[in-house]
């Protein structure tokens, strides 16, 4: 049925309702009354029933008329409602954006970016999954989610970059651990001089761990590891009990637990100065509007970061 109710013949069936009459309608419509009269009955052939009755000098629709013309003005209705969706999305809007982030990026996100974010697109709703490197990579190259924000991805043609800071992995300790006054005394730390303490560190599916396990490696060195986690909360919260210490990038530690409680003492080896904190989306991928607007106000504001750490 929907083939046959050629938009034309119902737009011509509608005026005929609205002005009462075949010629009046005729006339809005700059065409041959005979020609609109045609046009109608044919309209009727295709549904099967008389759509007019005469009425005196007019016309008024039947009960089939009235079914037609009721479902002609929903199908405008969902039309109008459909363009001004694609509308909205076009302008940012509204939509739905998903992105993956490590946990160590969360609570920057969430501070610097997402809470202005989402008070100029109140229409557009946001998924945060909190994942190892592996998993977003695996998401963002399998186009599940459209945004990803994680630590020192693996080289992939499939990835693209849009901005990246610098991550050097420290040994994070309270204030008063034994190995704060060793750094104070000799400098960047060796993964030797950590071996004397118990240490807590990320799983292998985590891009820091990897370069964690790259540098012990190089050094000859087995690290004695107490706590394995794939949270970077944990990681925090075990050094700030005076257990021992953390390996992770500055981004990653809770923000209450910095410099008043944990300190980040720098290390030596060339391979933990070398990791970047990326953002990152499928090469190829087109995003939508409200996407691409989250996606740079996340640029800028890591952009905005780096600059005040270089500063700082």
């Amino acid at each position: 049925m929907s083939d046959k109710l050629e938009t034309r013949r119902m737009r011509y069936f509608m005026k005929v309702i609205e002005c009462g009459s075949v010629r009046g309608a005729a006339d809005e419509l700059n065409m041959d009354p005979s020609a609109l009269s045609r046009a109608i009955a044919t309209l009727e052939q295709d549904c099967g029933a008389r759509l007019l009755d005469r009425h005196g000098r007019g016309v008024v629709a039947t009960d089939a008329g009235e079914l037609v013309a009721a479902h002609f003005r929903r199908q405008e209705n969902m039309n109008q409602q459909l363009l001004t969706q694609l509308n909205s999305l076009q302008k940012g809007e509204s939509g739905h954006i998903d992105i993956v982030a490590g946990e160590g990026f969360v609570d920057w996100l969430m501070r610097d970016v997402m809470k202005a974010f989402i008070a100029g697109h109140p229409e557009v709703s946001v998924t945060l999954d909190v994942c190892s490197t592996d998993e977003i990579v695996r998401r963002i190259t399998e186009e599940i989610a459209d945004i990803g924000l994680l630590f020192q991805p693996p080289r992939d043609d499939r990835l693209r970059s849009h901005v990246s800071h610098p991550g050097p992995i420290h040994a994070y300790v309270l204030k008063g651990h034994p190995l704060a006054s060793h750094a104070s005394n000799t400098g960047p730390l060796k993964l030797a001089d950590l071996l004397p303490y118990r240490g807590a560190t990320l799983h292998r599916t985590f891009g820091v761990r990897q370069h964690i396990e790259a540098a012990q490696v190089s050094e000859c060195v087995r690290l004695n590891t107490m706590l394995t986690t794939n949270s970077f909360s944990a990681l925090g919260l075990f050094a700030a009990m005076g257990t021992g210490y953390a390996l992770t990038p500055h981004v990653a530690v809770p923000q209450h637990l910095r410099g008043e409680i944990l300190i980040g003492l720098p290390m030596k080896n060339p391979l933990l100065s070398q990791g970047r904190s990326h953002v990152i989306s499928r090469q190829g991928k087109t995003l939508s509007r409200a996407a691409f607007e989250l996606l740079s106000h996340i640029t800028q504001a890591m952009e905005t970061w780096a600059t005040a750490a270089r500063e700082g």
